[in-house]
């Protein structure tokens, strides 16, 4: 008797510890390509964020501006986390060391960068990549604790505060990002300003 009531809530609980394992995973965010997004430099953490497995390929298709995790499509065994920028059909104005000035995306691809475009490998460097390769989408960041929470950019009131000028120069970097983009008429993603 004394061990049905384990075995029990173990047999009861393993569907859902199992259905939580294939539809979440945490990582440990390292680098600096997606610098001030992830791992700031004004943080003496690197982030540690939860993403989403299951909504990638199921219920939500990837966006424009959406932060994924991915496998390179150089080197299958390291994995990336980047921003995607264009999607299949969008023309996007490349950066270096890309060697053509603009790209169309291929169906079945997206054009992925790092924040951070002095210190990253991405699309620029290795093209548009099989959207095959996203395993999941940051959701939110849990470590280090004074930066739990979505990625969303609050303003704060106090102008003078070295905050307020970090938001004001996310919200430019993300003004030009979206200026290098031209959405494919037919693309049925949206920019998630627009969602």
């Amino acid at each position: 008797m004394v061990f049905r009531t384990p075995i029990r809530s173990l047999l009861y609980w393993s569907p859902s510890v199992i259905c939580i394992a294939h539809t979440v995973s945490v990582k440990q965010i390292s680098g600096r390509s997606m610098q001030p997004t992830l791992n700031p430099d004004t943080s003496a953490w690197r982030d540690i964020a939860v993403f989403d497995q299951f909504s990638t390929h199921i219920m939500r298709p990837c966006r424009r501006d959406d932060i994924v995790a991915l496998r390179s499509p150089v080197d299958s065994k390291r994995m990336l986390v980047k921003r995607i920028v264009a999607l299949e059909g969008d023309l996007v104005k490349t950066r270096p060391p890309c060697a053509e000035q603009e790209v169309r995306v291929p169906p079945g691809h997206a054009w992925i960068e790092g924040d951070e475009p002095f210190r990253t490998d991405d699309s620029n460097l290795f093209g548009p990549v099989p959207l095959g390769l996203i395993e999941s989408r940051l959701m939110f960041i849990i470590w280090p604790l004074n930066r739990f929470g979505s990625l969303a950019v609050h303003i704060p009131k106090d102008r003078s505060s070295p905050a307020f000028r970090r938001a004001m120069d996310q919200l430019q970097k993300e003004k030009i990002r979206h200026s290098r983009v031209v959405a494919a008429i037919d693309s049925g993603s949206i920019h998630s300003s627009d969602s």
